[in-house]
């Protein structure tokens, strides 16, 4: 009989916590959701300030776009560092309708010798590849039709070693020893210490 007694107070006492508890860890979860939805905002917007939100549709639509203006382009050579865009336009004009001519710098806004032109006809391309050749400001230009970059298809460019340098690489191969001979009374300062290299 006492046991009964026991276990209802036990049962009554977990009945009132119970309640109290599950509304504790309802609010608790409603504060985490809430929390976690204002973090997934805060995130969208500074990946919109970005610009980082980019989805694969919208990419390759730029790509194609890009390809189209490319299309249209012509990359000019041997431009004179005194030229400006305008002489580069009226020298195009014969060829078709310009609608932007682009002459790239270098950082410090000094003229890299080439130049680019986007007609806004591509027929007008055929007719300034005939100008290849043509002179401007007395130098010869060099026209060629504008290729499109892929990206992340970088052109590899072997490093050329440089003549002033001396060599800077690993000593030939002079036998069983890997550093040439002193001579007679050399004594060297310093020697590193041989290390095991199955290729040389």
């Amino acid at each position: 009989m006492e046991d009964d007694v026991e276990m209802a107070a036990v049962e009554a006492e977990a009945g009132d916590g119970a309640p109290l508890e599950l509304d504790d860890m309802k609010k608790r979860l409603k504060e985490m959701e809430d929390e976690a939805a204002a973090l997934r905002e805060m995130q969208a917007k500074v990946e919109k300030e970005m610009g980082a939100v980019q989805d694969p549709a919208a990419a390759a639509a730029s790509q194609a776009n890009k390809e189209e203006v490319d299309s249209r382009s012509v990359f000019v050579g041997n431009v004179d560092y005194a030229c400006t865009p305008e002489e580069v336009q009226q020298h195009f004009q014969s060829c078709g309708t310009v609608n932007r001519v682009t002459i790239r710098t270098n950082k410090f806004g000094q003229p890299k010798g080439y130049a680019y032109v986007e007609f806004l006809e591509q027929e007008a391309v055929q007719e300034a590849l005939l100008l290849n050749e043509s002179e401007l400001h007395g130098r010869q230009l060099k026209v060629s039709a504008k290729r499109t970059n892929i990206p992340g298809m970088k052109q590899f460019r072997p490093r050329r070693s440089n003549p002033y340098m001396g060599f800077r690489g690993r000593a030939p191969f002079m036998g069983p020893f890997m550093y040439p001979p002193y001579g007679y009374g050399k004594v060297p300062r310093f020697r590193a210490p041989m290390r095991y290299s199955p290729y040389f």
